[in-house]
């Protein structure tokens, strides 16, 4: 744990809306000496399917970050900006038209930020971004599991010819051996699919699934059990779609799903993971020019300072 933190600016003197344009308004990693965890953007969204925007996610979620009061989380009694020093890494300048010369950028910058003691939390972008990480991640710690948080499975092979977009990502994962076989899983996945063999190339590769529909079912405590059984005592990396939250509550995002999870669920799954084991997460496919109000920034946001937070007790 960094020693001399250094907070966000204080919002009790300089008021929300002004002063720094980083994350939750804290200071930049080349004004600390070292650091627990970097807030990294990688504004990248040449691998979507249908509505493109996303690269325009890291801007957005930075903005809408200065709503929130970041310096104590009541709910989990904890404030992490005093317990860890958290540091906003900038953006990876993403090759917008090389998919793979961008996953390959989206990896040398992680790689630089994560290590045994440093996590990262990074803002997308559309999903294929993950991959990236994903692979800086595995050099460090080995194969993971995932925690996956989407409305859609994400293990499709192809999208006209491409192997690696948002909707191919976890496949090429698992095939590189990246992941943890048999220690993953969806959550809140919905919505009609191409065909009944989808399902089944899922199951190929060592997920668990937790549709929306079972959410009714289970409840809050039944899926976090569910994820910390899968997880166990393993390294995990938690990957959060905006997409899995219902349009209703988060409908800046390029394939919104009917029948997801309300701002208020998500919040108390995502409070419930496993703290101690999490090495990383991001937060993807937020596409700001079809958002009301930053109200999927703004849960985008808020999501982030509960990794973060849960990243604090974590280290505890």
């Amino acid at each position: 744990m960094t020693e001399n933190i250094i907070g966000p600016v204080d919002a009790t003197k300089v008021p929300r809306f002004a002063g720094e344009s980083t994350f939750a308004r804290l200071p930049r990693i080349d004004q600390v000496s070292d650091y627990d965890i970097a807030v990294l953007g990688a504004p990248f969204d040449g691998g979507v399917s249908f509505r493109p925007g996303a690269r325009f996610g890291p801007t957005a979620i930075r903005q809408a970050s200065r709503h929130l009061r970041p310096a104590y989380h009541p709910d989990l009694d904890v404030a992490p900006f005093r317990e860890l020093q958290v540091v906003d890494a900038g953006d990876i300048p993403c090759n917008p038209f090389d998919i793979d010369s961008a996953i390959g950028q989206i990896h040398d910058g992680a790689s630089e930020l994560v290590s045994d003691k440093h996590k990262l939390v990074t803002l997308g972008g559309d999903h294929t971004i993950t991959l990236g990480i994903l692979r800086a991640m595995a050099a460090v710690h080995g194969p993971i599991a995932m925690i996956h948080f989407d409305a859609h499975l994400d293990t499709w092979d192809t999208y006209f010819g491409a192997d690696r977009t948002h909707g191919t990502f976890m496949r090429r994962a698992f095939e590189e051996g990246l992941l943890r076989e048999d220690a993953s899983m969806h959550v809140g996945i919905r919505g009609p699919l191409y065909d009944r063999s989808d399902l089944d190339d899922d199951k190929r590769f060592g997920f668990s699934t937790v549709r929306a529909s079972d959410f009714d079912r289970m409840g809050v405590a039944e899926v976090v059990g569910l994820a910390a059984q899968r997880v166990g005592d393993m390294p995990f990396y938690l990957s959060i779609d905006i997409d899995v939250l219902d349009p209703a509550f988060a409908p800046g995002t390029g394939t919104p799903e009917m029948g997801g999870f309300t701002s208020r669920e998500l919040l108390n799954l995502v409070r419930g993971l496993p703290r101690e084991q999490m090495i990383g997460a991001d937060i993807v496919e937020v596409s700001p020019a079809y958002d009301h109000a930053e109200i999927t920034s703004l849960a985008a946001a808020t999501l982030s300072y509960e990794i973060m937070s849960l990243m604090a007790l974590g280290a505890k």
